[in-house]
């Protein structure tokens, strides 16, 4: 497997491809709220297994050495076998080498442990976002 990191133009085609299976296709998100004004100014990590796209994931400099990660995704037959935390690492990897102080999340309730591994921590309450439960997320980046 390869992860590697593209500008929206170059990565567009397929971090949507997988997007549209694992959000709308799966969980039911409307298709007019998975793409957004993020997508453009964005880094995004796409990992690869013989030439296929399987999982996604971007990075949002929010400034102020805040970044968000987003629209992580992994195409299910390739869960639990570590892509999801390789595009994470790789992402948080990226906001370091930018200068982040710290990165929030959105993070559906049932992936929780996931981030928390990789050391992120629950802020607030739990909301409906897209219909699906998320809280909030943070990892305060030492400098």
């Amino acid at each position: 497997m390869e992860i590697l990191t593209k500008p929206w133009k170059e990565a567009e085609e397929d971090a949507f491809l997988v997007r549209q299976e694992v959000f709308i296709r799966e969980q039911k998100v409307p298709a007019k709220l998975e793409l957004d004004e993020f997508d453009p100014s964005a880094a995004h990590a796409l990992a690869y297994q013989a030439a296929h796209c399987i999982g996604t994931g971007r990075l949002v400099d929010l400034g102020g050495g805040l970044f968000q990660i987003g629209r992580m995704a992994v195409l299910a037959q390739f869960r639990n076998q570590g892509v999801g935390r390789q595009i994470l690492e790789r992402l948080v990897h990226l906001a370091r080498s930018q200068g982040a102080e710290s990165i929030v999340l959105h993070s559906q309730v049932n992936a929780i442990p996931f981030y928390e591994k990789l050391g992120f921590q629950t802020q607030g309450s739990t909301y409906s976002e897209a219909g699906i439960t998320h809280r909030n997320m943070i990892l305060l980046l030492p400098n």
